[in-house]
């Protein structure tokens, strides 16, 4: 009898410990490192999702407009997340810095900057997704592909950094 009440009492303490750790810390507050890590797996999870709708669009390919347009709609709703995982915490980009690739970010500083154009330049791709969703056939479908192929494009071109090479070592 002695021993289960000491380990309920254990039990508790453990329980009581750990929920005042959590409390302690800021809430809502992810660290940094830890949203610039969610932003990649959620853009990871865009990309392979745009790999496979350019893989079925390709010529020569069999497009099977329903699988597609689920592809489509996931990157749809992903995109209408994606301006959500910059908060300002985050610009941490650094040139020329040695770069986790899971922590550290490629995001450029002109992200915050100009963040308006950044957020309606994913809302403008989201609804180009959303609309191939909805494409009541593969031609349509295939130009919005396109269409979300140029938009991905050039947001990557403004918003994205990328190191210079850096010279060869002799």
């Amino acid at each position: 009898m002695i021993a289960v009440a000491i380990r309920h009492v254990l039990l508790v303490s453990s329980i009581l410990a750990v929920s005042a750790t959590a409390f302690s810390q800021e809430q809502g507050v992810a660290p940094p490192k830890d949203t610039i890590f969610a932003r990649k797996i959620l853009m990871g999870s865009i990309s392979t999702n745009m790999d496979e709708l350019e893989a079925m669009t390709a010529e020569g390919a069999k497009l099977n407009l329903t699988e597609g347009q689920e592809h489509a709609d996931i990157i749809s709703v992903m995109l209408m997340s994606f301006p959500h995982m910059f908060p300002q915490s985050t610009n941490q980009w650094t040139a020329n810095a040695d770069r986790d690739p899971a922590y550290d970010t490629y995001a450029a500083p002109e992200v915050w900057s100009n963040f308006a154009d950044f957020y309606q330049t994913a809302g403008a791709a989201s609804k180009i997704a959303f609309e191939a969703s909805r494409a009541k056939n593969a031609t349509d479908f295939k130009a919005l592909v396109v269409q979300l192929r140029e938009a991905c494009n050039s947001c990557h071109a403004a918003y994205m950094k990328v190191d210079e090479e850096k010279p060869a070592q002799k």
